[in-house]
């Protein structure tokens, strides 16, 4: 935080009146929105300097040719922090989730493709590709690595039997295939309607810096497949001819459709496949609750993908194995088991002090529950700044996040405490009790006991009361 103040007043010489850490994704970036009395900025902080290197040279290179990227206002001498554009806190997704298939949300679809187009082929004019995180292209082997991505994190975590030969045979196979595409430019990689921002009906990009030279079409199905977006066929259709007529104008050559289409379908496949194999590991191996919840609307994806497309592999036992794990049954084993209004299971979330007050009383007839000692993590309590908040309070929040071991510690926490609720919601159980404790039980254990009681409230929708015992609240949810 300091490093960020650093940077911004060597900037800028308004006082800062906030900052806010805003929720992480997938990557190890941290990003901060930096409020003043006028205007408000995005400061980053990365230690991975390729990854950030990458990032200012693609945002200063597609700023020249027009695309709506951030504009970069300073970078450390480290280059581990940088302050950017804000663009606003609204993305498409956002935007889409809260008015649903309108013909705002549509328009807006529209301008990203159209934007998109501009910057896939006026970026690459002149772009330095070795300033690429990994590959400068998405080669055969870029294709190659991201089916083996699937495979290992996802597809092996199911146990299902194959010949695996035959299928990294059959991988090698359709990697040169789609290699061979007439159209590459710019390729954004992660091109989701999360990434874009919506401000003032206007579409601004962020978070490109893991692009590299390739097929176009991987970009278009990026966004129109979405799980999250989970967009209509008929959007998906009109969208994609969308897409090819802006192509066709900034080419100002005609585009062979049936074969753009052809290809484009086996890169709906490839990235399909990636989102599966990213959720396995950030889900499966992570274990971090919203890539876990994602695998069914991903499957689901696939599974009608494969229904209504014609891919023309020709790979019989690739195309077996989608067809088996699209199944109803393996669905299922991803999707948690929801509470009711008729579940009878109450979960009793508390927070205590070892010291003051120590284990809270079991008042339920079962008895049993969990006891997690919180000590073990740094306490903020020992920061003369926070001795009078608690772990309800931001810059607490934010300390613990960013300067603990917390977010791991509370990972373990879900995976062990997930089994019983699953199990106590199938068997009718009435009664689960969940307690954390550290020094003071203000900072740590508050923090804990509302980061579970969020996280089983949100997953199964099961009803809790959370009891922070020194601080006398008591909170029913549900």
């Amino acid at each position: 935080m300091e490093h960020i103040k650093q940077l911004f007043k060597q900037y800028c010489k308004d006082a800062i009146t906030d900052i806010e850490t805003i929720p992480q994704s997938g990557g190890d970036r941290v990003y901060y929105r930096i409020k003043t009395a006028e205007r408000s900025f995005i400061a980053t902080t990365n230690y991975n300097i390729k990854e950030n290197e990458a990032f200012l040279y693609f945002s200063e290179q597609f700023k020249k040719c027009g695309s709506p990227v951030p504009e970069i206002y300073a970078v450390n001498e480290n280059k581990t922090a940088y302050l950017q554009q804000d663009m606003g806190e609204a993305s498409l997704l956002n935007i889409l989730e809260e008015e649903g298939f309108t013909d705002r949300v549509y328009n807006l679809f529209q301008k990203s493709l159209l934007a998109l187009a501009g910057l896939q082929v006026h970026g690459d004019s002149g772009l330095d590709y070795t300033y690429c995180i990994t590959s400068s292209a998405f080669g055969k082997q870029a294709i190659l690595s991201d089916l083996l991505y699937f495979k290992y994190y996802f597809l092996d975590t199911l146990k299902i039997a194959y010949d695996k030969e035959k299928l990294v045979d059959e991988f090698e196979t359709l990697s040169n295939n789609l290699f061979n595409t007439e159209h590459k430019y710019f390729m954004f990689r992660d091109f989701q309607s999360r990434n874009i921002i919506v401000k003032d009906d206007a579409v601004h990009f962020i978070d490109y810096q893991g692009g590299m030279k390739g097929a176009v079409q991987y970009d278009v199905a990026s966004l129109l497949w979405q799980a999250k977006a989970n967009l209509g066929d008929e959007w998906k259709s009109s969208l994609l001819q969308y897409y090819i007529g802006c192509l066709e104008n900034l080419l100002q050559q005609p585009v062979d459709k049936a074969k753009f289409e052809e290809e484009y379908n086996g890169y709906v496949l490839i990235r399909l496949l990636q989102v599966l194999g990213a959720y396995g590991f950030r889900g499966l191996f992570e274990r971090k609750a919203h890539f876990l919840t994602s695998i069914p609307l991903a499957l689901q994806n696939l599974g009608w993908f494969m229904q209504h497309k014609n891919t023309g592999l020709g790979l019989p036992e690739f195309e077996r194995l989608l067809h088996l794990i699209t199944a109803d049954e393996v669905i299922k084993k991803f999707q948690p088991v929801k509470a009711s209004s008729d579940t009878p299971l109450l979960v009793k979330v508390n927070s205590f002090s070892f010291i003051k007050s120590g284990y809270p009383k079991e008042e339920t007839t079962n008895g049993g529950g969990f006891v997690f000692d919180m000590r073990g993590i740094l306490n903020p309590g020992r920061i003369e700044e926070y001795k009078k908040l608690t772990g309800r309070d931001k810059p607490v929040k934010e300390y613990l996040e960013q300067q603990t071991k917390m977010p791991e510690f509370l990972s373990s926490v879900y995976a062990v405490v997930d089994i019983s609720v699953e199990d106590y919601i199938a068997r009718g159980f009435e009664n689960l009790t969940i307690n954390f404790g550290c020094t003071g039980g203000q900072h740590r254990s508050v923090y804990a006991a509302d980061a579970v009681a969020r996280h089983l409230r949100n997953k199964y929708g099961v009803k809790i009361v959370v009891n922070h015992i020194e601080q006398k609240i008591t909170e029913t949810k549900g």
